[in-house]
Formats: structure tokens, C-alpha cells, sequence
């Protein structure tokens, strides 16, 4: 029943040696328990029951610095021992710390130093603010080349893209400065102001609202509604749909401004396929757009009351009948490019609570999704055969098949 006990054959006399009693339960018929991690020996020599601390060395150390009182311990002992491990600790914290400040202060060194060593070299260090100030000044300068004027806005455009950047455009007055660029005889310098303009509106606000106060959304349309390089109009047509996307006011006013009609005008216009093509894109992220905002509405209560009641003043759909948008965006159906016929097969189906009678009446785009069905039908088979069971012309073909489901 006792595990663990050295016992030495019998003999009369005593052993010289101990005997070791490791076992528990050989402890408690001595009446006393054994603590974890101890020893309990028999001296048969004395007769005295000895206790031998295992791991003496560590648990020492552990202990190192506390006034042991091998009786018992008062709150205050305790609070003693507890308050000296915290200086240690401490004391630790505050070394490592300065050592981790010196390892920085090796590696980087102050803004100030870098500007001076660099002065001394002739060389300039500028903060973003500080090149935009450059770059709109020399773009807004009388003596600047046509050359100078475009990078200028060239490299402009890059550092609006953030948007602290381009809202501290509005600090100084360069946004309306790049806004009064769209006025320029040179259409180089009309399609470069509108590619900064559009990247600075993009998801941000405060620039959006700055833009349409500086007559931004006039100037666009002006120059989309004139005759000018499809460089410039595709720059322009971009940061119109910067402008608009996410704020209604801006949407409202474009349909104030006739905006419909001068997409329609540029739309029917010869060689503007690729232009015809995100507008259709446009159009379909203002409708669903409003849809998500007007839903979201709905069943959250959270929504701005004053943002969704702009949104509720944005009559896109009905001026999109009346516009003639139910026949332009189902002639182009007839691109050739399946990602343009993608975007034209999400607009119709967008448009189609509001086109469905003319979509019924109208024979041509009846013919055109047979036949593309056919086509598609076709390319899904093919994906099938090499594996992929939810490929992209199987998405086409369902968009397809839907809406011919729908016109019936």
C-alpha cells in the first residue's frame, strides 16, 4: 500500500542511513501532511520526523530581499513584499523604456536637424500642403507654359487622393482655382482640372459641397454638352460621377440643369461607344443608389431625416422615361464587348419597373436578348465543360433569361 519508502533489509542494529518516507499516505498515519514539493524523512537514528525542501536554490531566489518570518505573515508584511516585487518591476520598466528611447533617437532624428542638413546641402523638404501651394501657384501663374501647367496639375492630382489633402485644398482657395481651370480655351488644361477635380471629389463631402457652391457641376456639363477631344470628355464625364455619387443635392441640381439631356446628346453621338458605356454605369449606381438609401430608411429609422428627404427630391427614374432612357439604353445591347453588355443588361433591369410597357412594345431588344441568349447559352456550356459551374457568361445568360421571364 506505501509506494516510494526506502527501507533497508532487517537488521538489529539501526542503519546508518535514513530511511526516506515519500508517501503521502505514510505522512498522514505520522499525522501530518506533506506539502507539494517536499520530502518527509524518518530519522531512526532520533526518531524526529525532516522535512527537505526540493528545489532550495530557486525558491530562494524567488524569495530574495523579503524578511522571512517563518511563523506568520501580518497585512502589512504582505503589503511590504507586494509593494518591493512593484518597485523592482518598475525599476525594470523605467530601464527598458530609456533604453528603447535611445535606440529610437539612434535610428531617427528630429524633423528640424533632417530640414537643417538639408538646407545646407540645398535641398528643400516639403510638407503636402506646402507642394500643393506650389503646384496651384505655378498652374495659376500668367507666366507658366502650357507645359508647366499641366504638370503641375499632373502631380496635383496625386496628392489629392487622399482626402485630408484635398479637403486642406479648400484652405487656400486652390480648389476653385482648379474649378476655374474648366474654363480655359486649351482643352488640355480642361481635361487635366477635371482629372484633379474628380479625383478630389471622390468620397468626400466637404469637397463635393465646396464644388457644387464654385459652379463646378455647370462648368462640367458645359463642357460634355460642346464640342470637344473625347480625352477631355471622358476626364469631365468622370468627375461628374465623382460629383454626383452619394450626394443627392448635387443629383438634384444635375437634373435642374438639364444633366439627362446632355447624357443623351453624348450618348447618340458618333464614336462615344466607351463614353455611352459609363453612363449607362452611372445612371445604374444612382437608381439602385437611391433604392438602397430609401430601403436602408426603412428598416433601420437611422438614416439622416435630411439626407433621405434629398434623396426622396431626386425624381431620376420618371425624368429617365421622359428622357427617352428606356429606348437608348436597350439599343446598346447591340456593343460588342460582353463587360459593356453587362453593364447595359444591369441598367435595363434597374430601369424595368419604370420601362417594363416599353420594353414589352418595343420588338427590337425582344429579338436582341434571343439571340444573345443563344449566344450565351452557348459560352455557359463551355464553362461547364471546363469545370467552372458558376462562371461569368452563366451570370449573363441568367440576366438574360430573367429578363425575358419579366417582358413576357
Amino acid at each position: 500500500v506505501l509506494r516510494e519508502i526506502v527501507l533497508y533489509p532487517f537488521h538489529c542494529s539501526v542503519p546508518s542511513r535514513p530511511v526516506y518516507l515519500m508517501s503521502p499516505l505514510f505522512s498522514w498515519l505520522l499525522g501530518q501532511a506533506v506539502p507539494a514539493g517536499l520530502h518527509v524523512r524518518l530519522n531512526l537514528q532520533t526518531g524526529a520526523r525532516e522535512v527537505k525542501l526540493q528545489e532550495k536554490d530557486k525558491f530562494r531566489s524567488n524569495l530574495k530581499g523579503l524578511d522571512i518570518n517563518t511563523n506568520t505573515y501580518t497585512s502589512q508584511d504582505l503589503k511590504s513584499a507586494l509593494a518591493k516585487f512593484k518597485e523592482g518591476a518598475e525599476v525594470e520598466s523605467s530601464k527598458e523604456d530609456k533604453a528603447r528611447q535611445a535606440k529610437v533617437k539612434r535610428l531617427f532624428r528630429p524633423i528640424e536637424e533632417l530640414k537643417k542638413d538639408f538646407e545646407e546641402l540645398n535641398v528643400v523638404i516639403e510638407t503636402d500642403m506646402q507642394i500643393m501651394v506650389r503646384l496651384i501657384n505655378k498652374f495659376n501663374s500668367s507666366s507658366s507654359s502650357l507645359e508647366e501647367k499641366i504638370a503641375a496639375l499632373f502631380d496635383l492630382e496625386y496628392y489629392v487622393h487622399q482626402m485630408d489633402n484635398a479637403q486642406d485644398l479648400l484652405s487656400f482657395g486652390g480648389l476653385q482655382v482648379v474649378i476655374n481651370g474648366l474654363n480655359s480655351t486649351e482643352p488640355l488644361v480642361k481635361e487635366y482640372a477635371a482629372f484633379v477635380l474628380g479625383a478630389a471629389f471622390s468620397s468626400n463631402p466637404k469637397v463635393q459641397v465646396e464644388a457644387i457652391e464654385g459652379g463646378a457641376l455647370q462648368k462640367l456639363l458645359v463642357i460634355l454638352a460642346t464640342e470637344q477631344p473625347l480625352p477631355a470628355k471622358k476626364k469631365v464625364l468622370f468627375a461628374l460621377c465623382s460629383l454626383l455619387r452619394h450626394f443627392p443635392y448635387a443629383q438634384q441640381q444635375f437634373l435642374k440643369l438639364g444633366g439627362l439631356q446632355v447624357l443623351r446628346s453624348l450618348v447618340r453621338a458618333k464614336g462615344t461607344e466607351v463614353l455611352a458605356v459609363r453612363v449607362v454605369t452611372l445612371l445604374y449606381d444612382l437608381i439602385t443608389e437611391k433604392m438602397f438609401a430609401e430601403e436602408e430608411a426603412e428598416l433601420t429609422r437611422e438614416a439622416s431625416p435630411e439626407k433621405l428627404q434629398q434623396y426622396r427630391q431626386v425624381h431620376l427614374l420618371p425624368g429617365l422615361r421622359e428622357q427617352g432612357w428606356c429606348e437608348i439604353t436597350a439599343r446598346l445591347l447591340a456593343l460588342p464587348e460582353h463587360d459593356a453588355r453587362e453593364k447595359v443588361l444591369q441598367t435595363l433591369g434597374a430601369l424595368l419597373a419604370t420601362c417594363r410597357d416599353r420594353y414589352r412594345q418595343d420588338p427590337q431588344l425582344s429579338r436582341t436578348l434571343v439571340s444573345l441568349q443563344a449566344e450565351y447559352q452557348a459560352l455557359a456550356t463551355l464553362e461547364l465543360q471546363d469545370g467552372e459551374d458558376e462562371g461569368y457568361f452563366r451570370e449573363l445568360l441568367g440576366s438574360i433569361d430573367s429578363l425575358l421571364k419579366e417582358l413576357r
